[in-house]
């Protein structure tokens, strides 16, 4: 197990560095200048250089990488100065000269070119909203999409069943961006005086007399579009793993002894047919921190993914290589843990 988890661990750094890589060569070798839309068209020849040193965009392209991914790493190597460990926060571990330090730290996302402020500490802000949307959607999509699917499977064929399959390959078909614009004109404003809803807002606001206020409501139309696609989703795998479960010779069995039919769908029939869903619902959770870019921006939530498009529009590429990386790493943890959990489930998962 241990090697295993080891072996899971390797390929999933692996899939980061090329990530990093990717990533970081595909926002440098754009026709932006960081300096001009940090200073504007018309600033001096010697601002613009300062500017280029300071974030050091003065150095070539291989330098440039060779040091992010020094401060990317958990490990790096430093100066042995105070402003060095102010800067990182790291510990040393021991000397390689007289100026550096093999040092152990948090890895380091940089400063945003537009604010100045740490890429870590804009994301920390708006990480927790972006999370909580992205749990409420799922638990939205778990509740519905399992209590529609067990309903079109016991109610085959019937109106029930056209109805939720139907909405499922609605669900499906329909983009995020498209559902999010739909969704926020039809509840938000067409019918808002009855929902009580807002086209746009974000889960906290600022009261000058109350301080930072929580309106939750602002996470009901965010919610309910992002969590749209995995919704009809699971309709459609709990429809057709409860249909396959409801065949077997075992159901049959409980049929005729006289159970009721509640206790053969949910006792017997439902806790079988829960393994694809569970899967599905491992792996969607990080597609929906993905997927939160364009809702939210769609709907004013400030989360991680309209800090990103409001980077994008800056060009302040520290703060989207660090949003891109943080769903990156979520998606690698993501899958270690499902494979873990294979593993612990069916130990022969890993001889494969």
């Amino acid at each position: 197990m241990l090697t295993y988890l080891l072996r899971k661990t390797l390929y999933g750094l692996a899939v980061m560095l090329g990530i990093v890589v990717v990533v970081f060569f595909l926002f440098n070798i754009l026709p932006v200048d960081p300096a001009r839309m940090t200073q504007g068209q018309r600033a001096d020849v010697q601002s613009l250089e300062a500017v280029r040193k300071e974030f050091g965009l003065d150095k070539s392209l291989p330098v440039q990488f060779a040091y992010y991914l020094n401060d990317l790493s958990p490990i790096g190597l430093h100066e042995r100065t105070t402003e060095e460990q102010q800067k990182y926060h790291y510990v040393r571990l021991f000397p390689v000269s007289a100026h550096k330090v093999l040092a152990l730290k948090w890895p380091y996302l940089r400063r945003s070119y537009q604010t100045h402020k740490e890429v870590a500490a804009i994301l920390l802000e708006v990480i927790p909203n972006t999370l909580i949307l992205a749990v409420c959607a799922m638990l939205l999509a778990i509740v519905l999409g399992i209590f529609l699917g067990v309903l079109s499977a016991v109610h085959q064929n019937s109106w029930i069943d056209r109805l939720a399959v139907g909405f499922s390959v609605l669900g499906i078909s329909a983009p995020s961006f498209f559902a999010g614009i739909l969704i926020a004109w039809l509840f938000g404003f067409v019918l808002s005086r009855y929902t009580g809803l807002d086209m746009t807002g974000s889960l906290h606001t600022y009261d000058p007399f109350k301080g930072e206020v929580t309106i939750w409501h602002n996470l009901v139309l965010p919610a309910l579009t992002l969590g749209l696609r995995p919704l009809a989703i699971i309709v459609q795998l709990t429809r057709n793993s409860m249909l396959e479960v409801l065949s077997q010779d075992y159901i049959r069995t409980a049929k005729a002894k006289g159970l009721s039919r509640n206790a053969i769908v949910y006792r017997h029939a439902l806790p079988n047919a829960l393994n694809p869903v569970i899967t599905a619902i491992a792996n969607w959770f990080a597609s929906l921190l993905a997927g939160a870019f364009f809702v939210e921006y769609i709907f004013g939530y400030n989360g991680l993914g309209k800090v990103t498009v409001d980077a994008l529009e800056m060009s302040d590429f520290p703060v989207i290589i660090g949003s891109i990386l943080f769903i990156a790493f979520i998606f690698v943890i993501i899958n270690i843990l499902v494979d873990i959990i294979y593993v612990w489930i069916d130990p022969r998962v890993k001889l494969n």
